[in-house]
């Protein structure tokens, strides 16, 4: 769309009024689904510091463990957030200033995002607790 945008106005001499407006609706929500693919995926930015120094693969699922609770706190409480902001922009119905667009479309991508989001989350959350467990579980055996 910037391409076109950029060859009609500069090569055509005939500027197509509004794309800026309209590439706003693809852009979020790739950029939400994007996010929820990458929870979904779990190839989430990390940094990994505290993993150098932390010894014992007991230690390490203890670390995911509060991380996993970390982030389903955290994107709980953005999830209920876009709920509220979902609500709002349901309510207000706002449109985009040169097209007439309905912003909503727009902005409840950031609920979808972060909804999808919280359910990966959960679940990775999860499959940290089936993974301390089962090593409990394999330690009995091995002792017995």
């Amino acid at each position: 769309m910037v391409f076109y945008q950029v060859l009609l106005r500069y090569v055509f001499k005939a500027p197509l009024m509004g794309i800026e407006e309209i590439m706003i609706f693809p852009t979020i929500w790739l950029y939400m689904l994007g996010g929820a693919n990458a929870s979904m995926e779990r190839n989430h930015i990390t940094c990994g510091i505290l993993t150098l120094y932390i010894k014992g693969d007991r230690a390490i699922q203890i670390f995911n463990i509060v991380k996993g609770i970390l982030a389903l706190g955290v994107s709980c409480w953005l999830t209920y957030w876009s709920y509220w902001y979902f609500s709002y922009s349901l309510s207000v119905w706002k449109f985009t200033d040169l097209v007439g667009l309905p912003l909503f479309f727009g902005e409840c991508a950031i609920l979808v995002g972060l909804v999808l989001m919280t359910i990966y989350t959960a679940v990775e959350m999860g499959d940290y607790m089936i993974r301390f467990v089962k090593h409990d579980k394999e330690k009995e055996e091995e002792a017995a």
